[in-house]
């Protein structure tokens, strides 16, 4: 069976400018404008080109991937997935469940995406990046797991977390 990753992405930093915005209407940040085609840049040089993007489809996870997109040397189809907006990880668990291809990008929101991440991680997992993500899991922090089963048995404790990579890790 074909060797799978997944790559868990959080939006890059988002306004806070506009009181007057819905949470699901803030723009990105002029630091999140700068962040995120760093971040499409590190997953390119990286080799770390994902076959599908899940995408919440709040506007900071929307722009996050234009942006990400932009710097891929490849077009990759994205799915805007309600289901990913704000989500717990049950609900992250439920949507990868359902995907076909090997490579998957998932862009989302914490706290959710950082309590999946510590949820998948499991035997083979290491230990420091574990750590960090348990300590902190920024804007734009990117998260990489590897796993050997199809998606539909992907369970919590079954993927080996093997890399975060945070803008300031780039700078």
């Amino acid at each position: 069976m074909p060797l799978k990753q997944l790559l868990i992405l959080r939006h890059a930093k988002s306004s806070w400018d506009d009181p007057a915005l819905a949470d699901f209407d803030r723009p990105l940040a002029p630091r999140g404008l700068k962040t995120a085609p760093l971040m499409g840049r590190e997953l390119a040089r990286r080799g770390w080109l994902p076959d599908l993007a899940l995408v919440s489809p709040a506007l900071r996870t929307r722009d996050t991937w234009r942006l990400v997109t932009a710097e891929l040397p490849q077009r990759v189809p994205a799915q805007f997935a309600e289901e990913l907006y704000e989500a717990a990880p049950a609900a992250i668990l439920a949507r990868l469940r359902q995907v076909k291809a090997r490579r998957v990008l998932v862009i989302g929101h914490n706290p959710g995406l950082q309590h999946f991440a510590l949820r998948l991680a499991g035997a083979g997992s290491d230990e420091g990046v574990f750590k960090k993500i348990e300590a902190k899991f920024p804007t734009a922090a990117l998260a990489r797991f590897t796993l050997d089963e199809d998606w539909v048995d992907l369970d919590f404790r079954g993927a080996r977390l093997t890399h975060c990579v945070r803008p300031k890790d780039l700078a």
